[in-house]
């Protein structure tokens, strides 16, 4: 008999911020480590990703994808980042 493994929440979230930074690396043809670096100076997953998580993993990996690289760079354009 299988063993079921319960993860918690925090688990499933961040596991979906992984997803995240990794759909949106290969949206932009770079390294998921240079898109994590770019996320975190202006910020994109404690004040985008985190409080989208409802609506956005209802998404699409591509429209996902999406999304956040065109938020990213947006973002970059308005805090000065690219």
């Amino acid at each position: 008999m299988q063993k079921i493994v319960e993860i918690s929440q925090t688990q499933v979230v961040m596991s979906f911020i992984a997803t995240c930074i990794e759909a949106t690396a290969r949206q932009l043809g770079v390294g998921y480590k240079e898109i994590y670096d770019r996320m975190k100076r202006v910020g994109l997953i404690e004040k985008y990703i985190l409080p989208g998580y409802e609506p956005l993993h209802s998404e699409s990996r591509e429209n996902i994808a999406q999304a956040i690289a065109n938020c990213l760079k947006e973002w970059e354009k308005r805090y000065g980042q690219d």
